[in-house]
């Protein structure tokens, strides 16, 4: 199968899911948000934003709180919102890595660690930014 140059890959950790990723993301960020910090047991998510008609994916996903995640190894994955024509995927996901993309937004930087500096250039927001 020949992988276009401009698609991104990614999968869960034992490779019953696959997903593609066609083009550059609508925009990328890193959340503080409580619910992020606990769904990846770490201080903050990584996530990227594609318009659905540029994502497919193959493998049995199930969703809790509108989340996808491998039954099997328990990967967090993405987001599917087709209501919103996009899929929010976590960074970590993506095959290889360092995935080269770069924060353009800060969600809910009223919780971010102390210890952790703005990212420069990216758009900070206390909470949800607004129209969200």
């Amino acid at each position: 199968m020949r992988i276009p140059p401009n698609t991104r890959l990614g999968g869960c950790s034992c490779g019953s899911v696959r997903f593609a990723l066609i083009g550059p993301p609508q925009k990328v960020g890193l959340c503080h948000c409580t619910t992020c910090r606990k769904e990846t047991g770490s201080v903050a998510m990584a996530y990227a934003v594609w318009d659905t008609a540029a994502f497919t994916t193959g493998g049995e996903t199930r969703t809790w709180e509108g989340r996808d995640f491998c039954p099997r190894c328990g990967t967090r994955l993405y987001a599917l919102r087709p209501e919103e024509h996009e899929v929010e995927v976590k960074l970590g996901a993506l095959d290889g890595g360092p995935c080269g993309l770069v924060p353009t937004e800060e969600l809910w930087i009223k919780r971010r660690e102390a210890w952790m500096t703005p990212i420069e250039g990216a758009a900070q927001y206390p909470e949800d930014p607004p129209n969200a």
